[in-house]
């Protein structure tokens, strides 16, 4: 499931890098000119009601970091009003890991025969069913929730809000505490990095010691990204990463100390009642009865064996006492 989930993340991140680097043009320094096509419909859509709102909030703000600021307060409440939906997905897939634990037993049995050397198709087909009726069984599923329907949601948003920077004169040209927005920073890059370790780092307390290690390497993807990102494109984008990297480390945090203890109590208290049910166990797959072996014809009367030739001889010596 780790690894389902690890290539789902993946693809993700790679879609996103695939959109903003066909958005790139000068996105390090400067103004870009507006898109056309597909993307100029996101921009006219998203980006452009995204920059007219930083516009009017800097403006109000009367401030000269009134840009950063604007960026800062769009991202938190965007990433706020998703930390519902993004808790409810976690908790789903927290309970759907949890449960996959419970059953992982059963699920290792299957697995070490599906491993043996010259197993038949006919075979493996009858194992993927019993793992399905693992499953079943114990009320869970094969494919749990992956989480990423918040990431998709957020796409076209991170999108806009990226046009919405790197188009905007007025954004390009302003600065956030002597940053400039125009600009990639390295100060804003390390800074936005430093939260994306961190709940990485939450993120691999709340798992089992030995998955701990075989995480490590799938938990360092967001914090690079990240990092690569924010040298890509300008320091208006890195706000973005910098105040959603808070709000994620918050969500991370509530996920592990709060969601996690709570559906392992949750679980262990139903398993105390309804324990689960054993569709497989270590006998399951012990090896076939042998066929029994039959008796060997007589060769003096085929088609009959010596063992009914002797039956025969019997009743008849039977019979005969019986006269007598």
């Amino acid at each position: 499931m780790h690894r389902i989930k690890k290539w789902a993340t993946l693809g993700g991140i790679a879609s996103l890098g695939l959109f903003l680097t066909a958005c790139k043009q000068q996105a390090t320094s400067g103004t870009m000119k507006p898109p056309t096509g597909f993307f100029g419909m996101f921009y006219n859509i998203i980006g452009k009601p995204l920059q007219h709102l930083m516009e009017w909030i800097a403006q109000g703000l009367n401030n000269p970091n009134g840009y950063g600021i604007a960026i800062l307060l769009i991202t938190l409440v965007v990433r706020l009003v998703l930390l519902p939906a993004m808790l409810n997905q976690q908790r789903n897939m927290t309970a759907s890991q949890e449960k996959q634990k419970i059953l992982k037993p059963q699920l290792d049995i299957i697995q070490k025969q599906m491993k043996k050397p010259g197993i038949t198709q006919e075979e493996t087909m009858r194992l993927n069913q019993m793992m399905q009726e693992v499953y079943k069984k114990n009320g869970t599923s094969m494919i749990p929730s992956m989480g990423c329907l918040t990431l998709l949601i957020q796409l076209p948003i991170f999108s806009g809000l990226y046009q919405a920077v790197a188009y905007s004169p007025e954004i390009s040209k302003s600065t956030f505490f002597g940053i400039q927005l125009g600009h990639s920073s390295l100060i804003i890059t390390f800074a936005a990095t430093a939260f994306y370790l961190v709940q990485s780092w939450v993120m691999l307390q709340g798992v089992a010691p030995e998955q701990r290690k075989a995480m490590q390497t799938s938990a360092l993807i967001s914090p690079i990204m990240t990092f690569v990102f924010c040298l890509m494109y300008n320091a208006g984008l890195g706000l973005y990463f910098l105040a959603g990297g808070v709000i994620i480390m918050i969500q991370q945090l509530i996920v592990t100390y709060i969601i996690t203890p709570n559906i392992r109590k949750r679980l262990d208290a139903e398993m105390e009642k309804n324990p689960p049910v054993i569709v497989v166990d270590e006998h399951t797959f012990d090896a076939p009865v042998e066929p029994a072996v039959s008796a060997p014809l007589d060769p003096a009367k085929p088609g009959i064996t010596k063992n009914n030739r002797n039956s025969g001889k019997q009743n008849r010596n039977a019979g005969k006492q019986h006269r007598h």
